[in-house]
Formats: structure tokens, C-alpha cells, sequence
């Protein structure tokens, strides 16, 4: 994994009324990253070991969602996705970026997906990690255990460390890198006042987005990146997506669970610098 670590100053934008939340470090080409959704997400953290390794060629932009990492907790009451995606869009016009790559995790590589359905001149290359826009998968059980896993987190008794580790373990193939520390603060970002309050009071359950006959849209460049052991998307939607988006590659790697850039950074580094270069 990646050792170097790099300086980010936290910024502000609000799109919509909505204040969203993004650092940024590196020059050239602008590569927005954007960050799952499970309880206690951000950017920061799910690109920590990436971010000094993209931004020695690419002006690396950490985007958090609403309602994760320091973004504003907004109930939001339409498609998610729709939302995401608009908000983005909007983001990019705040911060003067006309065109940008995108790297999105899970949730993340959704809402650029859907940017790029809607707005595919703001695209210029797509990578996604284990993305699943699409309701139907043939071989596995829907909703998947990670996916359950998340939407049980607030739900009981709430949330707690057992919860958490059980979650995060999930994310990934090998767990015995994961350190107390990585797990405490994930832990304690998902139980700021706010998200609680949010998740206990204000956010209405939201049906599932399919954007399957949409994805022919598509006109980037795109990469779905997935592990074999992804227990959080299923592999037989990420080959659908290949099918109905043009020009598409798909890298599946054994022994990777749904945190590919985590867990297995410096070949996930060499992938997406690549792919994003050329």
C-alpha cells in the first residue's frame, strides 16, 4: 500500500442550498472521487492510500456526497441517484470544472454513472468500483449481505463498534490489515448528532434506481473495476453494464473483495493512473 501521505485543507461549495464538502491536491487533469455510502464515508477515507498516488499526474478532487463525511446532512426525497447526480453537476459549475474523470466507489460510481447518462459532455473518463445501478442480478439474492448489513446499521439498537467491524470486514476479502484505528474512526464519523438525527428522524426510505436502459448513454471511457469476492456487488450486473455501456473494459480480480482500492491500493494505483493516462 501506499506509505507517502499528503496535506488537504477542507472547502466548501453550496449547490442548491446544500453546502457540500471537497478537498483537493495535485495539477493537471481534474479526477473527482466520490466515496460509498456506507455509515461513516468519505472521500478522505476511502481514497487515503490512492490520493498520493493519483495526484503526482492528476489534480485529484475528494468529493463527499450530502449526508457523508463533513458534506451537510439533507434529507433527500426523490431518486437518489437523480439527486447525486444534479448535485454534482451543479458541484463542478460551483468549482469552475467544465469537464473532469471520475473514480467512484459503490454509491459514488453511481451517482457519476448517472452524470454521465444526463450530462455525458461533463465526462471525460469513468472508472467504478463494484457499482450496481442495476435492480435485477441473476445469480445472486437481492439485496446482497453488505448491502443489508448497511441498511440494518441504524435500524435496533443502533449503531455500535460490533456493527461497524462487522461491516467494514465485509468490505473487504482479508480483513487482518484493518487496524483498531481505521475501525474507530469510521465508527465515530457514522455517529455524529447529525447523521443520527438524520437517519432517526428525517430520511424516508428511497426505492432502488435502475438506470439499466439508460446506461447505453454512456459515451466515456469507463472501467468497472470488481473483486470476485465483492459481497457487496454482484459480479453478473457489472458484466450487464459492460454489455449495454459502448466501449467498456472490465478488470475482475480474485481475492478482492468490494474496497479494491483499499485493500489491494498499489495494483489498483498502477490500474486506474493507466487507464486514466491513456
Amino acid at each position: 500500500m501506499a506509505t507517502k501521505s499528503v496535506q488537504l485543507e477542507s472547502k466548501f461549495v453550496t449547490v442548491e442550498g446544500v453546502r457540500i464538502h471537497y478537498q483537493e491536491v495535485g495539477e493537471g487533469t481534474p479526477l473527482i472521487c466520490i466515496h460509498g455510502a456506507g455509515p461513516g464515508a468519505s472521500s478522505a477515507s476511502n481514497f487515503k492510500n490512492n490520493t498520493p498516488v493519483l495526484s503526482e499526474k492528476f489534480r485529484v478532487i475528494l468529493y463527499d456526497m450530502p449526508q457523508f463525511g463533513k458534506s451537510e446532512k439533507v434529507a433527500i426525497d426523490e431518486g437518489r441517484l437523480t439527486f447525486n447526480g444534479r448535485i454534482l453537476k451543479g458541484f463542478m459549475e460551483q468549482i469552475n470544472v467544465e469537464k473532469a474523470s471520475f473514480l467512484g466507489n459503490s454509491m459514488g460510481g453511481q451517482a457519476a454513472l448517472k452524470l454521465a447518462i444526463d450530462n455525458p459532455e461533463r465526462i471525460e473518463r469513468l472508472a467504478v468500483i463494484g457499482s450496481t445501478p442495476v435492480a435485477l442480478s441473476v445469480f445472486n439474492p437481492q439485496p446482497l449481505e453488505g448491502i443489508k448489513m448497511i441498511a440494518g446499521y441504524y435500524k435496533g439498537d443502533g449503531p455500535s463498534r460490533e456493527k461497524m467491524r462487522a461491516l467494514v470486514e465485509t468490505l473487504v476479502y482479508d480483513s487482518s490489515f484493518l487496524t483498531d484505528d481505521v475501525l474507530e474512526e469510521r465508527y465515530q464519523s457514522s455517529i455524529d448528532p447529525e447523521v443520527l438525527d438524520l437517519h432517526a428522524n428525517r430520511q424516508k426510505p428511497l426505492p432502488k434506481q435502475d438506470l439499466l436502459f439508460e446506461l447505453s448513454k454512456i459515451k466515456a471511457k469507463t472501467l468497472l473495476i470488481w473483486g470476485l469476492d465483492d459481497r457487496f456487488g454482484a459480479l453478473d450486473i457489472g458484466l450487464t453494464m459492460l454489455r449495454y455501456i459502448q466501449g467498456a473494459q472490465m478488470h475482475v480480480f480474485s481475492n478482492w473483495g468490494h474496497w479494491a482500492q483499499v485493500e489491494h491500493a498499489d495494483e489498483f494505483n498502477r490500474l486506474t493512473t493507466d487507464f486514466f493516462s491513456h
